[in-house]
């Protein structure tokens, strides 16, 4: 199959010649094969791994045979691959697997609504035909008992009619129990909280979060504006991270270990002095890029309190997206504030003592909407 892929061949004659083959061992085989092959990494390895993804895409809409195996086969050939597709070594292909995994876990739940409902639709017509089963049990029962007080004849007769009943209640006794659908709705509820959607990009102006660079303040935690963001209902999971600043000033070694390890991507913004607000300008001209590019972005966070910025709030809004603003609350602009959907308030960034704990102050989320 592979293969015929690679080859550009007629693929879907090669499936209906082997629709007994197309199984949920086919799923297991090409799920164990992917991650065998990628165990060892070679450089045929990212051509492989684009190859099970294609194949993977095609299959999916394969229409004849089980669509529901087909669609099993089609998620196995993308969780194979994801662990290799990182999103550091592969950020398009990252990208591009999510969106086919979110795409592959939206029609499995559809599958699995349509199935339920047929399900229930039988076990309502099984449950009627019980019910009507049960009343002529009844009735049949009431004869019987009937004709056990009229008839006084032989003993043959009634010994025969005695068996009758008996059989008569052992199958009352034995009718099928009512069938709960309680434990299906459950897994259905669990396979819908898995599925979560990438929406949400953060873009820091570091030179406003230290104040100026010449003497830098570093009383804030990038830790705990990201704890404060994911609090936010509309947030779901953070796809980008973008900080703006010179990279290459010494005075910001400080929170370049914060940044790696929380996935921050560092642009580098050269801080000649003629290009003052240079990394303003590069930070809304990547925003508004990924309007158009990540469509799937809904949700925008600004964490600086430039006014500067109020135009691109209000941009955002045009294209229907959320913006979120944070920065510290006596060093934002009022225009910023007020265009913003949401406003995180982080602590102001004051001079501490030697007893006093960085970041007390328990940020204040405020909302609008």
């Amino acid at each position: 199959m592979l293969k015929a892929t690679y080859q550009n061949q007629q693929i879907y004659s090669l499936l209906r010649e082997n629709l007994d083959k197309l199984n949920h061992d086919f799923a297991l085989l090409l799920r164990q094969w992917a991650i065998d092959q990628f165990s060892n990494q070679t450089t045929t390895s990212a051509n492989l791994a684009k190859i099970i993804v294609k194949f993977s895409n095609l299959i999916q809409v394969f229409a004849e045979g089980n669509c529901a195996i087909n669609l099993e086969i089609a998620i196995a050939g993308y969780e194979s691959v994801i662990n290799f597709f990182t999103r550091d070594a592969f950020p398009e292909d990252w990208d591009a697997m999510q969106q086919n995994l979110v795409a592959a876990y939206k029609q499995r739940e559809k599958t699995f609504n349509k199935v339920i409902e047929e399900f229930k639709n039988t076990t309502v017509k099984t449950s009627s035909e019980i019910h009507v089963s049960n009343k002529q049990l009844q009735q049949e029962l009431q004869e019987a008992k009937q004709q056990i007080d009229d008839l006084e004849h032989t003993k043959q007769e009634i010994d025969h009619l005695k068996t009758n009943l008996a059989r008569l209640e052992q199958v009352k006794d034995n009718s099928i129990t009512p069938i709960t659908l309680e434990p299906i709705f459950s897994a259905i509820k669990n396979i819908k909280t898995s599925i979560q959607n990438f929406n949400t990009v953060i873009l820091y102006d570091i030179e406003n979060l230290t104040m100026g660079n010449k003497n830098p303040n570093f009383k804030f935690s990038l830790t705990k504006i990201i704890n404060q963001i994911n609090e936010i209902e509309l947030v779901d999971k953070i796809a980008i991270q973008c900080a703006y600043a010179d990279w290459s000033n010494s005075n910001l070694k400080t929170i370049k270990s914060d940044v790696q390890k929380l996935g921050i991507e560092p642009i580098q913004i050269f801080g000649f002095s003629f290009q003052r607000n240079a990394a303003d300008i590069q930070l809304t001209i990547d925003a508004v890029e990924l309007i158009h590019s990540r469509p799937s972005l809904q949700v925008f966070v600004i964490v600086s309190g430039d006014g500067a910025f109020a135009s691109l709030a209000k941009k955002l809004h045009e294209y229907g997206k959320t913006v979120i603003g944070c920065a510290y609350k006596n060093q934002t602009n009022k225009v910023l504030a007020a265009v913003c959907d949401y406003f995180i308030s982080i602590p102001e960034p004051e001079v501490e003592t030697v007893n006093q704990s960085i970041n007390r102050v328990k940020p204040i989320i405020s909302s609008k909407i």
